[in-house]
């Protein structure tokens, strides 16, 4: 270490060379590296879906998620197995554990579902596998293109942006939601084809067996080699329809005469509208890890010149929402500016105390750690988020301490008459241990967090990889730049004769000259070192007032802190089989109500889905022109109340990894009947609990299905089976796919279907379908009927057994933490079956896992930190003295959430007592480094004592209130914007992290007392107890 210090020092060009390429290279990094709202996290979990046209979710069950979960069931290291079957869909997700090789478990998940394909469905589409992360499941970006257009010609400009888009690299995929798949539709009239002598099968037959390329072979005659086709595949819609179906006499009958071919597009499921008008909306996802400010300008860039086009429709508009770029510029530009603002605090607080030359000397390890901590960022690989830009903030504070220990030190070397060079040397050289020990511990508080497993754990693991760079290249700056720099421009702060005779006393014990706060503290010092058993207990009984005192007021814990959302969502649900445009009806008129409101920006209504009516999505203005989101909310909420028949539930997206609802209670039984007699049960429970809201379930809702029951004897009789049936049906529900067909203008095959006119098209027809056997045409009723079932909704199985699971969020005012223990209970009381059981999911248990990782995490940085200190100090009464600071200093976060009335919150203030256990240890370090080497001159203990606080005071209450201050702006959730001179408060960006920094503001003002008071009196304490002996210091090679 000394070795690196003389090397620095005796090659000053060469350091100043390294930092200019440090400043250089650190700013084209930030200018440079991608950035983006949220970590792009890697969830291991793998995807398994697969699509059937028209399957019921009970035999998607049965036919498609059982051989699935058969084969999937062996693969190693899945943490929990989940699948879905409903209408015409079926997936199976599976969750690894955290640390599993994904490439290895996404081959074992493709190996599972190759073995899994004979048994699926011949008709079922290809089964997709595919990995699940933050980044590709959220849209960076959403281009809604609305007006007075055809639909065909929207849809058209919709996939020419879609296919040109996905042509750069920095875009992952563009789906259009509003596409309806193309197809191409033969109406066939039924009473002709009975006329005519026609059925279903002779329609199927007569496309399939002409719409093929027939290979007829190859002919070699001896002087050349010619091979033979006999090309039918249709090239026009004129092909299909002079196909001749029969010939009578000399009338040829053409599939014209019978039918009506058109191209068209599948029924529609869903309808979506933009402000009121219909739209089709483009949601664009970026690949991970590209720049989201670039990808965005880019997609903005290509509308541009599309809509630039001739042949652009002028009555066609678009229109952007949900721009993420914009949501991170803004907190980029207001995050830099508690950056700034938090450097410029810092830097008045050393010019005031230490002088401005000094205070540029410890301001250069501000910028110099900053940009050093991005490189190594960069050289790994990743972003700039919030959760980066934060852990500066928090770094601006702690990473001066060691630049401010330095540079005190050899100031007031320089001020005793010693050369500023040597003086700088010497404040390294003394300092560099306490100093490494200092930031050891502080890098040890947070390694454990490099460990935290689950979604959560990769959402956060980017801040103590950011502040263990940062913290880490400000080692390096206080040691080998700042001297550097000191011995070339440091000089002494200017005071008068008066001032140093003053401090020459002070240093020599002749505490008589001290003056103002020094004064007052050396006299404190003096009476609390006579009674340091009283100042304990005062010390504990002050604790346990501060503890009592947060429990009474009832604030709680929670998850992750509330922050005011960009965006919310209105979920409406409905029992009953309604029709999509009975469900439209009701979208629209929820929708009148948020139309024209001045808080929105965007009203964006989709209607359809398997398990609600629609939703609106609302894209209010800037957070500084409107109320908060919930208080829209509790407007909104008063007037959608009055809709009869209806449930609707306001949403809006989380701070943190994303949790669907506060609380899921998912039930489970051995009997089938008993589910939904529990699920029930559950459910009329929670609607009779007054802290629950939002509640939903997705067991199966009231309503019917049809069934048509074969009777397989009648139906042997006329050699019919359950193939026939299906394909006439077919004919007057969704219609009946018979081949597929390659527009000259598109580069996807479409489907032909056929299918009756809408006039035919209804269940009560079923009676008048005819089919085609030996005995010619006879009523499908002959040996066929048509019966009402309970319906069966989608259908949820966790790892192999069927659920329902009961939603609810916690109304305004309840607390989770609180309010569990009383849930568990009542769910006990119910006297559900014995079959069933039930467990809580949802944000509970996303935080009991995350609870118990940060206990352990606490631990062990405790332990790592007890080792650091014994090796320091070789004593463990030293070190154990040090970690009682740290675990007062937990006290000091509840009194800080006590005084600006904020629960505790399980991420952050968790997180908040693990920076503090290495916060608080640097000044305990400095401390007793310099109370050992005062002992070593002879110097009594209560001498040593005195004098090690009287020196210590001001690097001890200047290294706080830098970190303090550092952290200011974002306690009082403020936004202080130099560049345009104004203050703002409450910015979404600030609430995010004032708990974390109230936390880690209330500890360290708590622990500072604790360090100036409580630890000299645990010294004397000690010397009572312990002896001389005990606190001995390892001799120094610079004492």
């Amino acid at each position: 270490m000394f070795t690196l210090i003389d090397a620095a020092l005796s090659r000053t060009r060469t350091m100043l060379t390294l930092l200019v390429f440090i400043l250089v290279a650190g700013v084209a990094t930030y200018l440079t590296i991608p950035k983006e709202s949220s970590p792009d996290v890697t969830i291991p979990i793998i995807y398994v879906s697969v699509s059937h046209q028209g399957i019921s979710p009970s035999d998607a069950e049965r036919l498609i998620v059982r051989p699935l979960e058969q084969e999937m069931r062996s693969i190693e290291g899945v943490k929990e197995m989940t699948a879905t079957a409903s209408e015409g869909h079926a997936s199976v997700v599976l969750e690894f554990n955290v640390g599993v090789d994904l490439a290895k478990a996404m081959a074992d998940v493709r190996d599972a579902v190759d073995l899994a394909k004979p048994k699926l469905p011949a008709d079922s589409d290809e089964p997709t596998v595919n990995e699940v992360t933050l980044a590709a499941e959220q849209p960076v970006l959403s281009v809604v293109l609305y007006g007075t257009v055809p639909e065909r010609t929207a849809v058209l400009i919709a996939r020419q942006l879609r296919d040109k888009l996905e042509s750069f690299r920095q875009i992952l995929s563009v789906d259009i939601a509003g596409d309806r798949e193309e197809i191409v539709e033969i109406i066939v009239d039924p009473l002709l084809m009975e006329s005519y002598g026609l059925d279903q099968s002779d329609i199927y037959n007569l496309i399939a067996l002409n719409n093929r390329v027939v290979a007829a072979g190859f002919v070699d005659t001896g002087y050349g080699r010619f091979s033979v086709k006999v090309p039918s595949v249709f090239e026009s819609l004129k092909d299909v329809l002079e196909l001749p179906i029969k010939v009578e006499g000399k009338q040829v009958i053409t599939f014209g005469d019978v039918a009506t071919v058109r191209k068209s597009f599948r029924d529609p499921e869903s309808f979506a509208r933009l402000d009121g008008k219909p739209a089709i909306v483009l949601d664009i996802k970026k690949r991970s890890g590209e720049n989201i400010i670039e990808t965005v300008e880019l997609v903005k860039a290509v509308l541009g010149e599309a809509q630039a086009r001739d042949d652009w429709p002028n009555n066609l508009l678009v229109k952007t929402i949900w721009d993420e770029s914009e949501d991170v510029k803004l907190m980029l530009n207001d995050l830099q500016n508690n950056i700034l603002s938090a450097i410029i605090l810092v830097v008045v607080v050393i010019i005031a105390i230490l002088g401005v030359r000094t205070s540029l000397l410890v301001g250069v390890s501000i910028p110099g750690s900053f940009l050093t901590g991005l490189l190594v960022l960069a050289v790994f690989g990743l972003t700039v988020n919030i959760v980066v830009l934060f852990a500066l903030i928090m770094a601006v504070g702690m990473l001066v301490d060691g630049a401010i220990v330095v540079t005190e030190f050899a100031d007031r070397r320089m001020q005793e008459g010693m050369h500023r060079s040597e003086a700088y040397r010497d404040a390294a050289k003394r300092m560099a241990w306490p100093i490494t020990a200092s930031t050891a511990t502080t890098l040890a508080a947070f390694a454990p967090l490099l460990f935290w497993p689950d979604v959560t754990g990769e959402f956060m693991k980017y801040l103590p990889l950011t502040l263990m760079a940062t913290l880490t290249a400000s080692l390096v700056m206080a040691l080998l730049f700042v001297p550097v720099l000191g011995s070339l421009f440091g000089r002494p702060q200017k005071v008068t004769q008066a001032n140093q005779a003053r401090m020459v006393a002070l240093h020599n014990g002749d505490f008589s000259q001290a003056t103002g706060i020094t004064k007052a503290y050396y006299h404190t010092l003096a009476i609390a070192i006579r009674h340091p058993i009283k100042i304990l207990c005062g010390a504990l009984l002050m604790s346990a007032a501060i503890a009592f005192a947060y429990g009474k007021a009832g604030l709680g814990a929670e998850f992750f802190p509330e922050v005011d959302p960009p965006f919310f969502s209105v979920k409406v649900r409905s029992y009953g089989d309604l029709s999509l445009n009975e469900k439209d009806r009701i979208m629209g008129d929820i929708e009148q109500v948020m139309l024209g409101h001045d808080e929105f920006e965007s009203v964006y209504t989709r209607t359809g889905g398997d398990d609600e009516i629609g939703v609106v999505q609302i894209t209010p203005v800037d957070w500084q022109y409107r109320r908060s989101v919930k208080a829209i909310i509790e407007e909104l909420e008063q007037v959608t109340d009055t809709f009869p028949g209806v449930e609707i539930e306001y949403k809006f997206p989380d701070a943190g990894p994303p949790v669907e609802h506060d609380l899921e209670i998912e039930i489970s039984a051995r009997v089938a009947d008993d589910l939904d007699k529990a699920a029930q049960q559950v459910r009329l429970w929670a609607e009779a609990n007054p802290a629950l809201t939002n509640l939903s379930d997705n067991g199966s809702k009231p309503g019917i299905d049809w069934k048509i029951d074969i009777r397989r004897d009648d139906a042997s009789r006329f050699a019919a089976d359950a193939t026939l049936v299906g394909n006439t049906v077919q004919f007057v529900t969704n219609g009946l796919k018979i081949g597929d067909y390659l527009p000259d203008d598109s580069d996807e095959e479409v489907d032909i279907l056929v299918r009756y006119p809408s006039e035919y098209r209804d269940i009560g027809r079923f009676d008048q379908l005819r089919v085609k056997t030996a005995q010619g045409l006879v009523p499908l009723t002959n040996f066929a009927q048509i019966i009402p079932e309970q319906k069966q909704d989608t259908i949820h199985r966790v790892d192999g057994r069927r659920v329902i699971s009961v939603m609810a969020d916690l109304k305004e005012g309840y607390n989770l933490a609180l309010e569990l223990p009383a849930i568990e209970q009542a769910l006990r009381d119910l006297n559900l079956p014995t079959s069933v059981e039930f467990r809580i999911r949802g944000q509970n248990e996303e935080q009991e896992h995350s609870a118990v990782f940060l206990e352990k995490a606490f631990m062990v940085a405790l332990a790592a930190m007890a080792i650091i200190l014994i090796t320091q100090f070789n004593s463990f009464y030293q070190a154990f003295l040090i970690l009682t600071a740290v675990i007062f200093s937990t006290v000091g976060v509840f009194a800080g959430l006590l005084i600006f009335q904020k629960p505790f919150g399980i991420i952050m203030s968790g997180i908040g007592v693990i920076a503090l256990a290495g916060i608080v240890v640097n000044n305990n370090i400095v401390l007793i480094d310099t109370y050992n080497q005062l002992l070593k001159r002879g110097l009594s203990r209560e001498e040593a004592i005195l004098r090690t606080g009287v020196q210590r005071l001001r690097p001890v209450l200047l290294t706080t209130v830098t970190t303090i201050l550092g952290l200011l702006p974002m306690v009082l959730e403020m936004n202080i914007d130099i560049i345009n001179q104004k203050i703002e408060f409450g910015a979404p960006s600030t609430q995010w992290w004032s708990q974390l920094a109230t936390a880690v503001a209330g500890g360290l003002a708590f622990a500072t007392v604790l360090t100036l008071v409580l630890t000299p009196c645990l010294l004397m304490l000690g010397r009572r107890r312990k002896g001389v002996s005990e606190d001995e210091a390892p001799q120094d090679a610079q004492s």
